[in-house]
């Protein structure tokens, strides 16, 4: 393998696998079988081998596998990378503080940089084919996912933003308002906020790159765009330090109706996200469920081409820049389902010729014939019963 891939997985109790193994030789894996026998649920075991939130946003209880005989999961990985093997675990480990998720890399402790600087995920979900005729604030998550893979250092700056956020509202609506205080929340909303805006217009921008020089035309190309106060500001050019001057002030002037509302009504959190079906110039929101879902994965894909390529360079600073060794790993929730042969043949072709291994679920092995000999095989039968075919 030229990129990191998963050669051996392992689930003790989770979900509703009590003991599941899987020796993995390719860079595609189809798992198939009925509705219900826990293909969705190796791939959400998966995707609690990186950093934050899983692929259904779970409770760390709701993934261990209940009954007498449930208990604690732990899922284990053997990545390949040539040569080179390193070994990833992660679990649930119920402490006196309560629940809480756990990881080692090569038998040692592991924080959520480490895991971040080993794989970078990527994935679709059913729930994920009407996203941009869903709520904005699908979208926003959906950007900032991408983006966070591109730029992992913005977590920190994500985080102090949404406490920086909920104590201000705090604060407003308390009896008596300490406004020196309120003053210093909203200038460091303002500092992390302008981050969140740089990063997510150089998300788009490298996402947008990658979608236009992309000579596969089986998936519709879309034009991204994000409207907010303070991206809006970015793309006029204002400086940095004028933004968070500007942001800061429009806080303090916003303090009263935040605090009517009962929620701050300005800021990244605010910022809209559409796309335009660059073939025949129609708001995604309008298109097709079939033609919303390609250009979801026509996004996705663009997305896994930026991080195995290695092309993030943000010209608003090395700082938010992280790819040593990029190893995205795609996790296809029935993405198959709903298309036709052409397309299903133009997914394969895309997905053999990244930097990248790629997990897929469907209900009937067939819909993945394209793959051919490229691809492992695993039908996962009910309970916990996964065979090589």
């Amino acid at each position: 393998m030229d990129f990191a891939g998963i050669r051996r997985l392992i689930l003790t109790q989770f979900r509703n696998h009590a003991r599941l193994e899987l020796d993995i030789s390719s860079k595609a894996v189809v798992l198939f079988g009925e509705n219900g026998a826990g293909k969705t649920n190796i791939l959400e075991a998966i995707s609690m081998l990186g950093s934050g939130r899983n692929l259904r946003s779970a409770d760390l209880m709701e993934m261990a596998r209940s009954g007498e005989d449930g208990g604690p999961f732990a899922i284990s990985a053997l990545l390949g990378l040539g040569d080179e093997t390193r070994r990833i675990g992660v679990g649930l480990d119920l402490s006196k503080e309560g629940p809480r998720k756990i990881a080692r890399l090569d038998g040692k402790d592991a924080n959520p940089r480490q895991l971040l600087d080993t794989l970078r995920l990527v994935w679709i979900t059913p729930q994920m084919d009407r996203i941009f005729a869903g709520a904005q604030g699908e979208r926003r998550r959906f950007i900032d996912r991408i983006t966070l893979s591109f730029f992992p250092e913005l977590s920190i700056q994500a985080n102090a933003y949404e406490r920086a956020i909920k104590e201000r509202q705090k604060v407003l609506e308390a009896p008596n308002q300490d406004r020196i205080w309120l003053s210093a929340l909203e200038e460091q909303a303002a500092i992390n906020g302008v981050a969140i805006g740089c990063a997510r217009i150089e998300a788009i921008a490298m996402l947008q790159k990658e979608i236009d020089a992309r000579v596969q035309d089986v998936f519709p190309k879309a034009q991204l765009r994000i409207e907010g106060l303070v991206e809006g500001s970015l793309m006029n050019g204002q400086t940095i330090a004028q933004i968070e001057v500007d942001f800061a002030k429009q806080l303090s002037a916003n303090r009263n109706k935040d605090a009517a509302a009962g929620r701050c009504l300005i800021g990244p959190h605010r910022s809209e996200i559409y796309a335009t079906h660059m073939g025949n110039g129609m708001d995604a929101e309008k298109c097709s469920t079939g033609e919303q879902k390609a250009l979801l994965i026509g996004i996705i894909i663009a997305q896994a081409c930026c991080i195995a390529n290695g092309t993030a360079n943000s010209e608003f600073g090395s700082d938010f820049s992280c790819f040593a060794r990029p190893n995205p790993i795609i996790l296809l929730d029935e993405a198959n389902a709903h298309l036709d042969v052409t397309r299903r043949e133009g997914l394969a072709q895309e997905l053999l010729s990244i930097r990248a291994q790629t997990w897929l679920t469907g209900t009937d092995k067939l819909l993945f014939d394209a793959f051919a000999q490229n691809a492992d095989f695993f039908e996962i039968k009910r309970p916990n019963a996964a065979k090589i075919v």
